[in-house]
Parts: structure tokens; C-alpha cells; sequence
């Protein structure tokens, strides 16, 4: 075994390559400068982490791929994201990767890290990119990750000179629907969705004026206790308290009141007129009128019992 591989399998404390850093800048000039690992100084530690779970060996395989997880990590820049959360996540992927690897593979740990690194990545740009999420399926995740790079391809190769157009044409839905293999629409549905942006629930300024945010608007009563409570009270009223208030009537008030508010005809005419009832009860039209108003005044003192 050379110096530089007895040198790289002898550190005790791998972490301590990297020292106590205070901005993200001093971070990645410190990952650049962890000395990169040979094939059989990589194999070698494989090894150990695989036979004997070794720690160190792992560690020492995290830190000499750090400075691919900040290469990795710069292509999804353009999300707004943090750089720091994306080399972050990236790590996580890649001590999962570490913690698979077989070196009897014949494949180097570069190689296969990059899966799980940008893996990584994706699943935390996907959960924090927006707050409603915009890919579920597998499908709809190589589109989401294609479509802005592709928009820009197609942007570059126009001759038509619209830089200003922001939107695919048919055409260039068309295109894009064909390379990654999906249907026209979802190519504009997701650029539709990706086209949007968050809007906040709550008003987002302090300066004590009046403003008018989608809470205003979006609050659901439906819920809320008392308007539930009312709901009942009114269902209550409208089905079993009609017929209690009913059964308070002498059988001609009870009549006149059903025929003049409850009845409804095959014909939807409703029920009979104050003078059709005034001549079978043999009365004026005007004494049937005070038998109803009367009756309806007992009607509503039933009910304020019952509510």
C-alpha cells in the first residue's frame, strides 16, 4: 500500500478535515481541499465499512465526495432555494449512498452516489418549492425538473425573435410532450402551475393600513359552533316543530292554515284561496283572513316553546 492511501486509511477523525466553519463560502473552499480517494483507497474502506461497520471508514468516504454534492447541488440553483439546504439535503443522499455501497461492484462510489445525492435533492425541492405540492407521480417529476431547462432550449433556438413570450406554443408543447413522454396537456398544466406562485393567507404589511388578503374571503362558516348550532335549530323548526305547532289548531284553523301555506297541487298552484274556503266554512272571505292571522300567532308561540 502506498504513503497516500496508508495517509488516507490512518486518519482516526475523518470529520476533523473539515473545521468549524461560519458561512457557506468557507464551507465549500474547505470540501474542495479534502483530498480525493484513489480506486483501491476506495475500495479498501468499502470494504471495512462492509465487513467490519467500520465508522471512520465511512466518514472517510462522505467527506472526499462532499465537494460532488456542492457540484451537484449548483444546478438546482435556479428554484430559489437556499444553496446551503440543497447541499444539505445533497449530503443526506449521500451518506444513504455511502451506507449501500458495495465495492466489489467494479463501480466507483462517484457513480453511484449521484442518484441518491440528487435524489435527495429533488424530494426537498419538490416539499418546499411551494407550499401545494406540484409532482406526485414519476411522470410528473422528470417533467417538473425538464420543463424550465427545456422552456429555455426552446427560448434560445427560436427565430421568430419573441424573447417577451413567456408560454410554450402548441408546437413546443408538442415537442417537449414527445422527448419526455407524456401527454400535451400535462406539459400545461404543470407549466401553468409552475407559472403561479404562492399568494400569503394573512395580510403581509405592518404599516397599520387596511388590507384586503384571501383570508377575508377563503373563511369557511360552515363550522363554526354557533352557525352549526343555528342549522340544527333551523332543521329542527322546519320539520318536527311544524308539526307540534299544527297540533296546538282547533281542526278549522288547522285547515285554513294548511291549505293556505303547506298545500301544493299536482299543477303547483298551491292550496285554496281565502274566498274557496270562505264559502265551504260559509264565513266572509275577511273572517277566514282573521282565523289564519290569529292561528299563525299560535303557530309561532308553539315554536318559540320548542326552540
Amino acid at each position: 500500500m502506498n504513503a497516500t492511501a496508508s495517509n488516507a486509511l490512518a486518519v482516526r477523525d475523518p470529520w476533523a478535515l473539515v473545521p468549524s466553519l461560519g458561512n457557506l463560502d468557507a464551507y465549500i473552499s474547505a470540501v474542495n481541499r479534502i483530498p480525493l480517494l484513489s480506486a483501491d483507497e476506495e475500495a479498501s474502506l468499502g470494504k471495512r465499512l462492509r465487513d467490519e461497520g467500520d465508522l471512520q471508514a465511512a466518514g472517510r468516504l462522505v467527506l472526499s465526495h462532499l465537494r460532488l454534492v456542492v457540484s451537484v447541488s449548483r444546478q438546482y440553483l435556479g428554484y430559489g432555494l437556499p444553496h446551503g439546504d440543497l447541499i444539505q439535503e445533497g449530503n443526506v443522499g449521500l451518506m444513504k449512498a455511502v451506507k449501500r455501497f458495495d465495492p466489489d461492484q467494479g463501480v466507483r462510489l462517484v457513480s453511484y452516489a449521484l442518484h441518491w445525492i440528487r435524489a435527495e435533492i429533488h424530494e426537498y425541492i419538490l416539499r418546499n418549492w411551494r407550499l401545494v405540492k406540484l409532482a406526485t407521480t414519476k411522470a410528473q417529476r422528470k417533467l417538473f425538473f425538464n420543463l424550465r431547462s427545456m422552456k429555455q432550449q426552446l427560448k434560445d433556438d427560436a427565430a421568430d425573435g419573441q424573447t417577451h413570450r413567456n408560454t410554450l406554443t402548441p408546437a413546443e408543447v408538442q415537442r417537449v410532450a414527445d422527448e419526455l413522454k407524456v401527454k400535451p396537456e400535462e406539459v400545461v398544466e404543470m407549466e401553468t402551475r409552475m407559472a403561479g406562485g404562492d399568494v400569503a393567507l394573512e395580510p403581509q404589511t405592518d404599516d397599520g393600513e387596511e388590507t384586503f388578503a384571501p383570508i377575508a374571503y377563503l373563511a369557511d362558516e360552515s363550522g363554526e359552533p354557533t352557525q352549526v348550532l343555528e342549522s340544527l335549530r333551523r332543521d329542527r323548526l322546519a320539520s318536527a316543530g311544524i308539526g307540534v305547532a299544527l297540533d296546538v289548531l282547533d281542526a278549522r284553523s288547522r285547515r285554513i292554515v294548511e291549505q293556505r301555506w303547506l298545500a301544493v297541487n299536482d299543477d303547483a298552484s298551491g292550496g285554496m284561496t281565502l274566498h274557496e274556503l270562505a264559502a265551504e266554512y260559509g264565513v266572509s272571505a275577511e273572517r277566514v283572513r282573521q282565523i289564519e292571522v290569529a292561528a299563525l300567532k299560535k303557530m309561532r308561540k308553539a315554536l318559540e316553546v320548542m326552540a
